[in-house]
């Protein structure tokens, strides 16, 4: 385990499009949404990978993870109650918060590359999910992920 890196506090225009990645709007959607440039989006969004402590190219599904994990956003409230998740359930649903490639996912939830599609769906199936950026909203609404601003992580964000 590490210590996550330090977030720093995001202005009002990156905490607007932050909570739009925790929906999970892709960067065009949130230009379309918000009306901006798609290069303002980008732009804001490289800004807010930074003050994460994200690489500059992991997916938004980590972005949505860190802005939820740093309490910089909060996640709404669940519409249904948490399920009951297998200890390997938990680990995909971990991995696939924290990485960015199916094989770095596959690898950190112990499980073979060629099984990930089937145990993503199983999951999505078993939350109500109907992609990962819901499944890592829903997981932080069910407190099911998450240490906190000053808690410890396994980091995979650099994927």
């Amino acid at each position: 385990m590490i210590a996550l890196a330090a977030t720093q506090p995001l202005t009002p225009s990156e905490h607007r499009i932050a909570q739009l990645v925790v929906k999970g709007l892709n960067a065009r959607e949130i230009a379309a949404t918000t009306q901006l440039k798609p290069s303002t989006v980008h732009s804001t969004l490289r800004t807010v990978r930074w003050k994460l402590a994200c690489p500059e190219r992991c997916a938004l599904t980590i972005v949505a993870h860190r802005l939820l994990d740093s309490g910089q956003i909060t996640a709404p409230p669940p519409p249904r109650p948490a399920p009951q998740l297998s200890p390997g359930q938990i680990s995909l649903l971990r991995a696939a918060a924290e990485h960015t490639l199916p094989c770095d996912i596959a690898l950190a939830a112990k499980i073979a590359p060629a099984d990930l599609r089937s145990a993503l769906d199983e999951l999505f199936d078993e939350t109500g999910a109907a992609d990962v950026a819901q499944l890592v909203v829903l997981a932080h609404a069910w407190h099911l992920l998450g240490t906190g601003p000053t808690g410890t992580a396994e980091s995979g964000a650099n994927q």
